[in-house]
């Protein structure tokens, strides 16, 4: 057909051996190679050979032959993944956050925090007592929602700004698509000026990017559902800043930290792998500092219990109550010191000294100070907003995002029953969008099945993640807007920073080639036929 046949065994065995089968790269076979339906069921072609077979459209053929190429080897949830090449020999700095990046707490957090809001909103903003009688919701809500406040809708929106249908809440109960649509003007697409400024908040959605929003959404679902239940009225913006209120309350008084504080044990996890992951990159020769919005005196409890009361010894530089995203922008707030216990010092800043410990202060004297610039420089947090996309937008560190959901996810898309329900989900799709073109009333019978069935599976797989907004990263098919937040501002992320103990200091990340929609996937160390049937 013009080329010489260009095909990889995947198998190990010859051509025309028992059990072997090909992958046609090019499309040029001459034998054997003439229908992706599976005419040739030893052999799956990548893109359309040039003599497609009429006959067996629409056949009723066995699922195997339909399948195509899928991953072979399990994902590694403790792996990193790299959205811009990195190579960590060209890094000398690291810096951290501290919540979700250098501590990891456990969920039972989230109770708490729950709890504490909704008594706050009881007894001092006289909410109804009923409201007590609600308890958070483990596995309710997911990362990355958005919240339209004059509709009290919580909801996923994907990277093109459209609402995944069937993720739409009001309260504790889902809204019907049908009325989705109508409340957005007859659409599911949501304008880019209703959407979010640079740091996830519009003018009337705001999204909810940190691990801490959890018991936050909770609340608002708990509380417009009590509402709705007994008929009560209320105003949405009210109602909203109250809660916004309650759950900074929480935080700015001081009462998480306590808790914490009282039970590092209960709380705090994974203490010995921070250590482990510091102590190394101490070792060689890498430069540490610590940039976070949290009190010295809380991070000094946690940091002794999970590294030792010599803890500061490993870090050149710790600032904390930074303010940030504030810190990376606002150059009006000058650097304070503080002593061993924390009291602030009054004289004036004029370097940043190894040790020491530094309150408030901005980048531009932190970069002034230090001369740490550019891509020598590689900063973690697990928030996208807050602690990543001033760095790599404006200041163009490198950045690594901690995505604790990554491990959960990661174990989901390995078990079996996913692995099915995608591979057979796009099979269906892409039988769907070459017999579109058959428009006779029995093959619109099929189309129609088959767009039935394909629904059915992209609901079933949603629900493996989360039953009421599935995964943080993809809505049925689309990248979420959390994801393209994480592409954009990320070069890697990771579930926890323990990740990096895999990896060796000077090792480069390269991220895959997925290809645009135009190119064909050549990755072949990847794909399998998926054509292999249970012995």
């Amino acid at each position: 057909h013009g080329g010489a046949p260009t095909a990889v065994c995947t198998s190990g065995a010859g051509m025309g051996g028992r059990g072997a089968t090909w992958i046609c790269v090019r499309g040029f076979m001459e034998v054997g190679c003439h229908c992706r339906l599976g005419c040739a069921p030893s052999c799956w072609c990548l893109r359309s050979c040039t003599m497609p077979c009429a006959s067996c459209e629409l056949a009723d053929l066995s699922p195997a032959y339909l399948l195509p190429p899928g991953v072979c080897n399990l994902l590694n949830p403790a792996a990193i993944y790299a959205n811009n090449e990195i190579s960590l020999g060209d890094v000398e700095i690291y810096g951290f956050d501290y919540d979700y990046t250098l501590a990891q707490y456990s969920n039972l957090l989230h109770s708490m925090i729950f709890n504490t809001a909704r008594d706050i909103l009881i007894e001092q903003y006289k909410y109804p007592e009923g409201l007590g009688k609600y308890d958070y919701i483990p596995g309710f809500a997911i990362r990355g929602l958005h919240y339209d406040v004059k509709k009290s809708l919580l909801m996923k929106i994907d990277a093109f700004h459209y609402v995944q249908l069937g993720t739409a809440y009001r309260g504790l109960r889902p809204v019907p698509d049908e009325e989705v649509i109508e409340l957005y003007g007859g659409t599911q697409h949501i304008p880019l000026y209703q959407m979010s400024d640079f740091y996830g908040k519009g003018p009337s959605l705001k999204q909810f990017m940190d691990i801490f929003s959890l018991p936050e959404m909770t609340l608002l679902s708990s509380v417009i559902d009590y509402f709705l239940a007994h008929g009560i009225e209320f105003d949405q913006i009210h109602l909203y800043k109250d809660i916004s209120d309650a759950i900074k309350d929480v935080h700015v008084k001081g009462m998480m930290y306590q808790w914490i504080e009282k039970d590092m044990e209960k709380y705090i996890l994974h203490g010995d792998e921070t250590y482990a992951v510091l102590n190394r990159l101490v070792n060689h020769n890498k430069k540490l500092f610590l940039i976070t919005n949290s009190p010295f005196s809380f991070v000094d409890k946690g940091m002794k219990h999970m590294v030792g009361k010599n803890w500061r010894d490993l870090f050149d530089m710790v600032i904390v109550q930074a303010d940030k995203p504030n810190f990376f922008t606002d150059r009006r707030k000058p650097f304070r010191k503080l002593d061993d216990k924390g009291s602030l010092q009054w004289d004036k800043i004029s370097q940043l000294e190894k040790g020491k410990i530094y309150k408030e202060g901005n980048l531009f004297d932190f970069l002034r100070l230090t001369g740490w610039r550019g891509s020598k420089v590689l900063y973690f947090g697990d928030h996208l907003y807050s602690d990543l996309a001033d760095l790599m937008l404006r200041h163009g560190w490198r950045t690594g995002a901690i995505v604790p959901e990554l491990e959960t996810e990661i174990r989901i898309i390995n078990t079996e029953q996913y692995m099915h329900s995608l591979t057979w989900q796009q099979a269906l799709t892409g039988l769907l969008e070459r017999m579109q073109m058959h428009q006779d009333a029995e093959s619109k019978q099929v189309l129609l099945e088959w767009m039935q069935e394909r629904q059915e599976i992209r609901s079933l797989t949603k629900n493996l993640f989360n039953p009421q907004f599935g995964s943080i990263f993809r809505t049925f098919h689309n990248p979420t807007y959390f994801s393209r937040r994480l592409v954009r501002f990320s070069d890697i992320y990771m579930a926890s920073i323990s990740c990096l103990l895999n990896y060796d200091v000077n090792f480069t990340f390269y991220p895959r080639r997925t290809p645009l929609q135009h190119e064909a996937p050549l990755w072949m160390d990847q794909l399998c036929t998926g054509l292999q049937s249970k012995q």
